[in-house]
């Protein structure tokens, strides 16, 4: 502890230089076309146990506390850009690909997994579950930073989707962890929980979401603080009220928050610009930490055993079972062939899988290990192969205005 206070300096020095150097990467990711998730890995990969820097980090624990801190700013930072009306004519699209969409994914992932990677069918459908989900944060940075502009509403159904599509992701996850839990422990399976499980998530989290976005107005317009920037501290504690409050009521709070910030978003209130500027730029500082934390918990020496696995899993994700799920899902929407074959392609898995990679080890699963490597080489091709290609695919399948 002395010598960290000794050398408070230069933390602070190696600190400010990684911010600064992330910070930027922004601007030459534009340039060269290569996401900026994928900068904000290699720098977290680069800083860790067997890179440069040499920084030994194996907690996961800690990894998923930070994850999910990160992820509450992140999708309230994208339901506060996100505009109502924007969004309306794709409400219908965007809950069906992020709950019925997910749940097939994750099916499909878990038949392939069962019979080509040799996992029981549980762990299979728990590999296909983290990785059902399209990510907000990788989705949010790559439409935006590369300023792609997309027709008849596709954009808007995109990052409806992704910001949306995170708890059922996570329900998943944490049912089938459960229910190999209890497998191993001989006890029995009660369907009638599991149903008023998803019930309760769903229903508290979007009823608490309507409820928190629609009084968050009237609260800033009647504080009368006398400090502006008091105002954007109050989101901060609002934000966390509403997001423990649903879990404590075993609601989704993912889902609160970001319904919250989409409906906030609907009203004209007091300091609003200058709430919506600082959590913009916190969801960015976020999505730093969140990245570098998870590229600093790997070791890439572990990497290559799982290549073959990880290679398997993507491609399957990206051309059978990410279509399929969109196609079937889409089927009567006013989407044509194209368009759902780009909805398809942008299926990008970021953050949120690894973060869901690390909760096996809470139930210290054996193949905690494995399963986490897998996600992690699956993800850095799904944004390899998909992130680089966005917007070329746009103007291909002729999306674009």
């Amino acid at each position: 502890m002395s010598s960290i206070v000794e050398n408070l300096h230069i933390y602070i020095i190696i600190t400010g230089a990684i911010l600064f150097v992330s910070v930027y990467s922004s601007k030459i990711t534009q340039k060269i076309g290569v996401p900026l998730l994928l900068i904000f890995l290699g720098l977290g990969m680069l800083l860790g146990e067997e890179g440069l820097v040499g920084i030994r980090f194996s907690n996961s624990l800690l990894a998923q506390a930070v994850g999910t801190v990160a992820l509450i700013f992140i999708l309230y930072n994208g339901g506060l850009e996100t505009r109502f009306a924007d969004i309306k004519s794709v409400i219908v699209s965007g809950v069906i690909l992020a709950t019925f969409g997910v749940a097939i994914t994750a099916v499909i992932m878990a038949c392939f997994i069962y019979f080509v990677l040799n996992f029981s069918f549980l762990e299979a459908l728990l590999l296909g579950s983290i990785v059902s989900s399209t990510d907000a944060a990788a989705v949010f940075m790559i439409l935006r930073t590369q300023k792609i502009v997309l027709k008849r509403g596709l954009g808007e159904l995109l990052e409806l989707e992704s910001g949306s599509n995170d708890p059922m992701a996570i329900f998943l996850t944490i049912t089938i962890l459960q229910l190999i839990s209890l497998q191993n422990s001989g006890d029995g399976i009660e369907l009638s929980n599991l149903a008023l499980n998803f019930t309760l998530q769903f229903g508290v989290g979007i009823a608490l979401g309507i409820a928190f976005g629609w009084l968050f107005p009237k609260l800033c317009d009647r504080l009368g603080l006398m400090q502006n920037g008091l105002y954007s501290l109050i989101s901060v504690a609002w934000l966390f009220i509403m997001f423990g409050l649903s879990n404590l009521l075993w609601g989704n709070g993912f889902l609160t928050i970001y319904i919250a910030g989409i409906l906030s978003n609907r009203y004209i209130f007091a300091h609003k610009e200058s709430i919506l500027a600082f959590h913009e730029a916190l969801a960015w500082m976020m999505q730093i930490i969140v990245f570098l934390t998870l590229g600093l918990l790997v070791l890439p020496s572990n990497l290559p055993s799982v290549a073959f696995e990880a290679c398997i899993l993507s491609l399957v994700l990206m051309f059978i079972a990410r279509p399929l799920a969109v196609f079937l899902g889409l089927g009567f929407s006013r989407f044509g062939r194209n368009e759902k074959l780009y909805i398809s392609w942008v299926g990008l898995r970021g953050a949120v899988p690894i973060i869901l990679a690390t909760y096996p080890y809470v139930y210290a699963l054996p193949e905690s290990d494995m399963i986490f490597n897998i996600v992690f080489f699956a993800v850095l091709v799904s944004v390899l192969i998909q992130g680089m290609s966005i917007s070329f695919m746009a103007k291909k399948l002729g999306v674009t205005e």
